[in-house]
């Protein structure tokens, strides 16, 4: 069997930047074991997997090299760049259908895709003693959500500096961690760590920016904010808090363009 796969840098406008993603577009599901088997030999933090239900309408599934995640918002804006600059995709929106619900992406005037992601607030909490362990420094202050952990720094600098003990943040529950502080070019900075899911560090993490929107929308007095992650290959985002939604624009460059045996 063949498969067309597609490897997009999301959330860039150059190759080598923002966070790759594969994209296997398909005409109905396989088995799981074989999506999380091909997720493991990209080697990408996520591949992305889409069946056509409408014309505008797919359903999408995501794999990390470890375990399928309910959200990721890096490779559904990979997997609409791949509808409209690869497949030919008619009109301006497509709609996916996830396990977080229905997705919207829409394809803007000014060649940045919108996507449509549900807002995911942190509450203060206490941090287990692993998570300061594990992060090299006590963060300021932080909060969790159901999913994740946000801790809070200083400045961008203090940010940049962490070199996490990825053996020790593997302890941690839920063991997906957003670190942040202040920008100086931009709104506010991050980082991101998934142990529980395979990933030491994600490049550009949308679905983080569904627990980092509400923080900083909050503690700014602004909704709409201009985000970077300062990973080492780094990435944008635009991004609005919209009631309980948060909009997010990016921009997609093809990397790769083949086919899968298996």
């Amino acid at each position: 069997m063949k498969l067309p796969l597609f490897w997009i840098d999301a959330f860039t406008d150059r190759p080598f930047g923002g966070n790759p993603a594969a994209v296997v577009p398909l005409d109905a599901w396989p088995d799981d074991a074989l999506m999380q088997r091909m997720a493991f030999e990209h080697g990408l933090s996520e591949t992305a997997f889409l069946v056509r239900t409408g014309g505008a309408r797919f359903h999408l599934r995501w794999f990390t090299p470890r375990i399928e995640i309910d959200l990721c918002g890096h490779a559904t804006l990979a997997s609409a760049h791949a509808l409209f600059a690869e497949l030919g995709q008619d009109g301006d929106g497509v709609i996916f259908d996830t396990r977080s619900g229905s997705l919207g992406v829409t394809r803007r005037a000014d060649g940045k895709l919108e996507m449509d992601f549900p807002s995911r607030p942190a509450a203060p909490a206490a941090p287990p003693e692993a998570l300061g362990r594990g992060l090299g420094r006590t963060p300021e202050s932080t909060a969790r959500s159901e999913r994740m952990w946000l801790c809070l720094y200083p400045t961008a600098d203090d940010v940049r500096a962490l070199r996490p003990d990825h053996a020790a943040l593997a302890a941690v529950t839920p063991g997906r961690i957003i670190v942040t502080a202040p920008g100086r070019d931009c709104d506010f900075v991050s980082r991101f760590f998934a142990p529980e899911a395979g990933i030491t560090e994600d490049p550009v993490t949308g679905s983080a920016h569904c627990t980092l929107m509400p923080y900083w929308a909050a503690r700014l007095g602004r909704t709409a904010l201009h985000a970077r992650q300062v990973s080492a290959r780094g990435g944008e985002l635009w991004c609005e808090l919209a009631g309980d939604r948060v909009r997010m624009q990016g921009r997609a460059v093809t990397y790769l363009r083949g086919a899968v045996s298996c």
